[in-house]
């Protein structure tokens, strides 16, 4: 009994601090293990990873030589341009933003204990000197926050997010290089307004690339990463401390101009935005185009003087298009040069618009290779109204006059209209339709019968890049090939089709060249006239709302529209005053130092002397196809024309006068041609003989009138109605 109790005792006085070491020793472990787990970060990505991710928001547009054109957003969420080596951004840019940062960024491994220690003082000890530092965040726990930004969430700035942040940069930096983690965060910080990485900045905020920024550059980029959103006081009073300078008055300025977005304004040279939203379509796409950046500025340079000049109450809107007339490659292509325009986002080189006289030298073009009319061919210039299943259709020329009878080269120079409506019944309007739409007029998806007379005179709706390359289809002597945006090498080669004769090609830019036979329309020294050989046609829509000029040297296609693109009409503009001064500046630039010459002759075409007695056209050389030339040309006497009713004209609508009696109305009706042994046809029921003058007493209704030959056959009907 004596000896348990001494054990008892023994036990009793034994210390119990191991167990409590042991038990504190757990709960340490315990509390170790969940800290581990609750401040455990994402895992981070490779550098190489980063890089293949990394997508622009902007998709560049250039010239044939690799020169920038133009830039188009793709990608809204946010604007970066591509990747920058580091090798590539300014010595001084990397010293100011590791200074201003992170001092010691080069010989930490992601954290900067040194400073965690300071940011524990300030905070412990209050001190306001040290709390307007950034505190220990390091370039690394930065960047790591950039690549996961659920590492950096808004509000989440307890002790747990702080610890994630810095496993996170010690992960970081054991697997990266410092030179990595540094060029990674330049790329990937983000800047003022949606601008992210050095790209991006260096461009829209300064105007320069990220190896041409200065100090100054370096401090106010440096200045700007702690708050993007800064005015220009605090911005330039940060810069100027990263600087470490005195004089800091051109900080400042500079401050001011980053602030107001000037060189943003600036950074995209912006020549062809049109071309960019239609060719644009995926974030870091380079797209290598035909234009010329030097043929593509003096476009928009003769379209803004012109438009300018003209002033915005008269016209808004223009458009330039050039081609190259061997290869189809689109040297210019101007959508709008802005200026007043109310609708600059409108591509009006892609953009539908009446045609106006420009589709008559396809419809020529036609039928002199048909042979049914030749450049001498005399064509009546007198009133004409045409039943139509729309009503009665009347064109009238542009300055509703007459010419009587005319050639169809001056018919087609002076752009007449009835003359080339009066070609159009001899061709067939859906031949017609059918022709414009194989030189490349896909906006003309009706048939004949929808578009009816008026397509002689441009009804249907055509683009300029339609217009330009129609147009080089008869330069090229009428052999069509598609219009090129893109470096041959990018394309599948298209093999081109002879659409027009190479003789009714020839003769139709021969009439388009020739001054001398539009004098009378245009004057003898008006806008189309150069001093080289060049064909040209202009056109004027209904209501005057488009206005166009078209024409072609020995190597060029140019095509001018001006207008406005809301559709309101234009004032006191025509042909000559409006597209043809931007189509002159634009060819003689394309010559400057090279004139055009004319083209060679073609086989299948003979040249003959002329005269053409009953118009005022003097004697002259005319080219022909092979078999059509006459040494005369003169209009046909009546006698050798075929009969038809010239009057009651059909789709006439009479009125009875109601203060006449019936029986003293008349309608008189008169016949061209010969007549011996025609008879009229009224109602189908016989009016008399064509040649005896036979009146018609009118009674309200419809009324069908018919010329039939000795055999009985109708040669001419027409119908009217009395009211």
């Amino acid at each position: 009994m004596t000896m348990f109790k001494e054990s008892a005792a023994s036990l009793a006085r034994k210390p119990r601090w191991p167990h409590a070491l042991a038990w504190a020793a757990l709960a340490a472990l315990i509390l170790t293990t969940a800290a581990h787990l609750a401040t455990k970060p994402p895992p981070m990505p490779s550098f190489a990873a980063v890089r293949a991710d990394w997508q622009p928001s902007e998709a560049w547009l250039t010239d044939r030589d690799g020169r920038l054109l133009d830039s188009e957003r793709v990608d809204f969420q946010r604007r970066r341009l591509a990747w920058v080596p580091l090798k590539d951004i300014s010595p001084a840019v990397r010293t100011a933003v590791v200074q201003s940062e992170d001092r010691r960024f080069w010989s930490h491994g992601g954290v900067d204990w040194l400073a965690v220690a300071s940011a524990v003082r300030a905070r412990l000890t209050s001190d306001a000197r040290a709390s307007r530092s950034r505190g220990a965040s390091t370039l690394a726990m930065q960047l790591a926050a950039f690549l996961d930004p659920g590492l950096a969430q808004p509000g989440q700035r307890d002790w747990r997010a702080k610890l994630r942040q810095m496993r996170a940069a010690q992960h970081l930096a054991d697997a990266w290089t410092h030179e990595q983690m540094l060029e990674a965060y330049l790329n990937l910080v983000p800047l003022r307004g949606e601008a992210q990485g050095i790209g991006a900045g260096a461009a829209g905020l300064f105007g320069k690339a990220p190896a041409d920024m200065n100090r100054s550059d370096a401090a106010l980029f440096a200045g700007l990463l702690p708050s993007p959103g800064a005015g220009a006081d605090a911005l330039a009073r940060r810069a100027c401390r990263i600087a470490a300078t005195s004089d800091c008055a051109a900080i400042r300025a500079a401050a001011a101009t980053l602030v107001s977005g000037e060189h943003a304004a600036r950074a995209d040279p912006g020549l062809a935005p049109h071309l960019a939203v239609r060719l644009l379509d995926k974030p870091g796409k380079r797209v290598a185009t035909t234009i010329d950046r030097r043929i593509q500025i003096a476009a928009i340079v003769a379209l803004r003087r012109q438009l300018a000049g003209l002033g915005a109450d008269r016209v808004r809107d223009g458009a330039v298009v050039v081609l190259d007339n061997a290869t189809g490659d689109v040297l210019a292509y101007v959508g709008g040069v802005g200026l007043q325009s109310t609708a600059a986002q409108v591509d009006g080189a892609n953009a539908r618009r009446q045609a106006g006289s420009t589709l008559k030298p396809h419809l020529y073009a036609q039928v002199i290779e048909h042979g049914w009319l030749t450049a001498a061919s005399i064509l009546d210039d007198s009133p004409v109204q045409l039943d139509t299943a729309s009503g009665l259709y009347v064109p009238k020329n542009y300055d509703r006059s007459f010419k009587g009878p005319v050639s169809v080269r001056h018919a087609l120079a002076a752009s007449l209209n009835v003359p080339a409506v009066r070609a159009l019944v001899i061709d067939d309007v859906q031949q017609f339709r059918d022709r414009l739409w194989a030189l490349g007029y896909h906006g003309l998806v009706e048939d004949g019968e929808y578009y009816g007379y008026s397509l002689a005179l441009g009804s249907a709706e055509v683009s300029l890049v339609e217009q330009a390359n129609a147009f080089r289809t008869l330069a090229n002597l009428g052999n069509w090939s598609p219009v090129r945006y893109h470096p041959a090498r990018h394309l599948r080669q298209v093999p081109p089709r002879q659409i027009v004769s190479p003789a009714a090609a020839f003769i139709v830019g021969d009439i388009l060249a020739d001054a001398s036979a539009r004098a009378d329309a245009f004057g003898a020294d008006s806008a189309l006239r150069l001093p080289f050989w060049a064909a040209v046609k202009t056109g004027t829509s209904k209501g005057m709302r488009d206005n166009w000029c078209v024409g072609w040297s020995d190597r060029f296609t140019v095509a001018v529209w001006v207008g406005n693109l809301e559709g309101d009409s234009m004032r006191a503009v025509s042909g000559t005053s409006g597209a043809a001064p931007v189509w002159r500046d634009v060819m003689l630039a394309l010559h400057a130092g090279r004139p055009g010459k004319p083209p060679a002759m073609p086989a299948g075409v003979e040249v003959r002397p002329i005269t053409l007695p009953g118009t005022r056209e003097p004697p002259r050389r005319e080219f022909f196809l092979a078999g059509t030339a006459q040494a005369v040309m003169a209009a046909a006497p009546a006698t050798a024309r075929r009969p038809r009713i010239t009057s009651p004209v059909s789709g006439s609508v009479y009125a009875l006068d109601p203060d006449i009696p019936p029986d003293r109305q008349r309608i008189a009706v008169t016949v061209s041609g010969s007549l011996a042994g025609y008879r009229l046809i009224l109602d189908k029921k016989p009016l008399g003989d064509a040649d005896a003058g036979q009146q018609i007493m009118p009674r309200p209704g419809a009324h069908m009138l018919a010329l039939v030959d000795p055999g009985g056959r109708t040669i001419d009907r027409i119908r009217f109605t009395v009211r």
